[in-house]
């Protein structure tokens, strides 16, 4: 027995080595997957349906393992664990960098749970609607993965073109004069933005010599005076194209009509694309203008806030003045996105922490909400036409043959209005719906409500809440929540209550257990809130210092030659 080698020992070696190789995994698994799934063609497509579910586990098993080395590793810096992967082998800021923190990692696996829930869920039709459904889903991951780890200005820029290439095609797919029409928008507001990106990169690496945010940082709070005007108008370019990507008012009036036109497993991949937008601001925001950075510190603070408020409030009257359900998602999306701008203006790690909970539930809660609508709709607009009901057959919906009485209450159609049971679509789709107003607007006791409390009770803790900017916020974060539960609650009057359709709905299980996933997972959130808040705590407060993030990047070290290793 004693010659037996130590398992435990060696699979923590082995763990040890391939785990810093993880943070280049979310990108290349999606790549990787899209080019065997070119080269298969488009005549084995459920074989392609299948290496997308496979591709969409592994990626988010992938996710979750990175998310906890993340939080297990301790770079002893400061709050944060940094994991840096220099694929190049070139030490910062001359080489290519993916650094995985704690915000980056959490990314990653939101990704990674709302993808694998779209893949399943377009297997069900909407693969077949179009060519090429499934890797330019896989690439637009690529893209999205890659611009969450990705350590410099120019990848992202490249992650970012990789990412808005593959979406152009999902956002066709299927076709028609809506969805053609809100694809041109949705290209010329994206090209727009890409070149404003490409103007402000190269304006900021004119003044700094740099692309690498962690040392863009650095150098900011080492410029001259007479440069920061430069770096500031570097910095407004930026901002407008990831305002753009963000959803922020006024830049927004594509989002809608867009996500809406969209298939349904897109639209809730196109829920991330805004949290991109969002991840972007605050990653560059709490680096290149953290407080170490001297007169740069919190530069465009008010613009910020400014923007998410209106963003917030446009949004929130645009929901009431809408009936359509996918629109309904839409707006609650850009909703969520005017609550996570204002919440990074504001910059406390309090209110910062709430925020981010905040994102993994909205962004959740509306991916489910697209893919709930698309079966809400279909069911709707099934018709009306019931099979005739034999003699002496039990009526529809009837627990049991009743014999009815004189004092049994009838409806206009001569039916008993107790005895009736609920058809399991008929209540998965209620109930669905009910968990979905319920977390997009902030109500109890779920994990909507978890994370707007959380962001008040920062607001409060901080004195943030008695300024006017925090005030505000406060007013319209409850207004918000009230004004869009009458609009869902309205909707849901009229597609439940109201509706004259006596079919039941045909919910196969690929379309049923993807969403049940997500609501799922917003229940989770509920349940583990403690945990999940103090790593937002923790993240939010990394970001806050952005010391450890620096040190991990700038002194991550190059992998030695191998013929330069142990010589004997």
């Amino acid at each position: 027995m004693n010659g037996l080698p130590n398992l435990p020992g060696l699979l923590d070696r082995l763990l040890e080595f391939s785990m810093p190789h993880l943070v280049a995994a979310p990108i290349l698994v999606p790549m990787l997957t899209a080019a065997l799934m070119l080269l298969l063609g488009e005549q084995r497509r459920k074989t392609k349906s299948a290496l997308s579910v496979v591709s969409g586990l592994v990626g988010l098993l992938t996710a979750l393992a990175l998310l906890r080395w993340v939080n297990a590793v301790d770079t002893g810096d400061g709050p944060g664990s940094v994991g840096v992967y220099l694929p190049g082998n070139w030490r910062a800021p001359f080489g290519i960098v993916l650094v995985a923190d704690r915000l980056s990692s959490m990314m990653v696996a939101l990704t990674g749970v709302v993808a694998f829930a779209a893949s399943i869920y377009s297997t069900s039709r909407w693969d077949r609607a179009g060519v090429h459904f499934h890797p330019l889903l896989q690439l637009q991951l690529m893209g999205l993965n890659g611009a969450f780890l990705t350590g410099d200005l120019f990848n992202l820029f490249v992650f970012f073109e990789v990412m808005l290439a593959a979406s152009y095609g999902l956002l066709l797919h299927g076709s028609g004069r809506l969805r053609v029409r809100a694809g041109l928008h949705y290209v010329a507001i994206n090209l727009a933005a890409s070149s404003l990106f490409l103007v402000g990169a190269a304006l900021l690496y004119g003044v700094t010599g740099t692309l690498n945010m962690a040392d863009l940082g650095i150098r900011i709070a080492q410029l001259d005076a007479a440069d920061r005007g430069l770096v500031h108008a570097a910095a407004a370019i930026l901002a407008t194209a990831f305002f753009a990507k963000a959803g922020a008012w006024p830049l927004n009036f594509w989002l809608v009509p867009g996500y809406s036109a969209a298939v349904p497993p897109v639209g809730a991949v196109f829920a991330l694309l805004t949290k991109l937008g969002i991840y972007t601001v605050l990653r560059l925001w709490s680096l290149l203008f953290a407080p170490d950075t001297g007169a740069s510190a919190a530069f465009g603070q008010p613009v910020l806030v400014a923007a998410g408020m209106a963003t917030l409030f446009v949004a929130t009257l645009s929901m009431v003045g809408t009936q359509q359900l996918s629109n309904l998602a839409g707006f609650s999306v850009l909703i969520s996105a005017g609550t996570l701008l204002t919440a990074i203006g504001l910059g406390t790690p309090a209110i910062w922490a709430g925020a981010l909970y905040y994102l993994l539930s909205s962004t959740l809660a509306a991916s489910a909400f697209f893919l709930l609508t698309d079966m809400i709709e279909r069911w709707r607009n099934a018709g009306v036409a019931v099979a005739p009901i034999e003699a002496g057959a039990a009526a529809p919906f009837l627990t049991e043959d009743l014999r009815l009485g004189d004092d049994v209450n009838l409806d206009d159609d001569a039916e008993a209005l107790y005895g009736r049971a609920i058809p399991a679509g008929v209540a998965f789709l209620g109930l669905g719906f009910v968990g979905c107003t319920l977390l997009l607007t902030g109500l109890p006791p779920l994990s909507g409500f978890l994370g707007k409390f959380a962001m008040l009770d920062g607001l409060v803790r901080n004195a943030a809440g008695i300024t006017i900017a925090g005030g505000t916020f406060m007013l319209l974060l409850i207004l918000s929540g009230f004004l869009s539960f009458v609009a869902l609650s309205r909707s849901g009057i009229r597609h439940f209550w109201s509706n004259s359709n006596a079919n039941l709905p045909s919910l196969p299980a690929l379309e049923v257990l993807p969403v049940a996933g997500l609501l799922g997972a917003c229940i989770a959130l509920t349940v583990m809130a403690e945990p999940v808040m103090q790593h937002a705590i923790a993240t939010a407060e990394g970001l806050k210092t952005p010391t450890a993030y620096r040190n991990a990047v700038m002194n991550a070290r190059q992998v030695p030659a191998p013929s330069t290793r142990d010589r004997p």
